[in-house]
């Protein structure tokens, strides 16, 4: 390849498919740990993935901000697993809401703008307490619902999975769940289940972006 041609972008999606088809092919079920963000995010991804895996979502989000808005963000997010129907039962795991960590994290990174540093630190948070979770657990495989989002950088956050994986010896499932028309989806399914879609990403810095 010329040095000055452009490496070709990486298809998660593409890498997605080629390890479901592998699933499908040893017919089996693995567990899944799936890290999600919020319910209307998780609507698709839940649709899609429990086809193939039996799932545990675990919600940690220690950026949100306020509390009240956690809490919020919290049961909907139980209501949605208690009422979605789904080919393999859906269990659940609520992490330690714990702000301070996530301050701690992004100290120095206040003004960032959205999608910059102070984001990064924060999916480095929650991947890396998703996959440790998953190895403490023994649950072969984990991923996140935050690729859905047309504003987050699915590449930084599959390298930090790829990262986490490495580090605590778990798989890590990529992907770009806003292919396939994944994130039109979560609207309509957000709709249909009458779930709260927050107009911030989470955490304080965010409100006003």
């Amino acid at each position: 390849m010329n040095s000055n041609q452009k490496k070709p972008a990486v298809n998660f999606q593409k890498m997605l498919d080629e390890k479901i088809n592998e699933i499908k092919k040893n017919n089996h079920t693995p567990k899944l740990l799936l890290h999600s963000c919020c319910a209307p995010c998780s609507t698709y991804v839940i649709e899609y993935l429990s086809q193939f895996f039996s799932i545990t979502v675990f919600f940690y989000n220690p950026n949100i901000h306020p509390e009240e808005e956690y809490i919020r963000r919290l049961n909907e997010q139980k209501k949605l697993i208690e009422q979605f129907p789904v080919q393999n039962k859906i269990t659940f795991i609520e992490g330690k809401y714990e702000p301070e960590v996530f301050f701690k994290e992004v100290k120095g990174l206040e003004n960032e703008p959205e999608g910059g540093n102070r984001c990064l630190k924060c999916f480095y948070l929650r991947l890396n307490k998703t996959a440790q979770k998953a190895q403490e657990l023994k649950i072969p495989f984990f991923t996140t619902t935050l690729t859905i989002s047309p504003h987050k950088n699915a590449i930084a956050i599959n390298r930090i999975g790829e990262e986490m994986a490495n580090k605590y010896q778990v798989n890590y499932l990529f992907s770009d769940f806003k292919k396939k028309d994944g994130f039109k989806r979560s609207i309509v399914l957000s709709e249909q289940y009458g779930l709260y879609r927050q107009n911030y990403c989470g955490c304080v810095f965010s409100i006003n972006k």
